[in-house]
């Protein structure tokens, strides 16, 4: 059992690692990319700028909030 603890705990800090946020925008931008994908039709080219698009956006939002001054 241990060492399956150990395998989860790998895994979570090598996908999330220090920033949840950022893991979770590249989880949101691989979906939409998947879906616009099999539901329109839309050529590989287009959604693979899109997909990047989505990921660096979400980069720009995670590091705005992390940049934030806190009151």
């Amino acid at each position: 059992m241990r060492v399956l603890s150990e395998f989860g705990k790998f895994w979570y800090d090598l996908i999330v690692g220090d920033d949840w946020k950022i893991a979770a925008a590249v989880v949101v931008a691989l979906a939409l990319s998947a879906l616009l994908l099999t539901r329109t039709g839309t050529p590989d080219q287009i959604v693979a700028v899109v997909g990047g698009t989505l990921v660096v956006l979400g980069f720009c939002v995670s590091l705005i909030l992390d940049l934030r001054h806190k009151d």
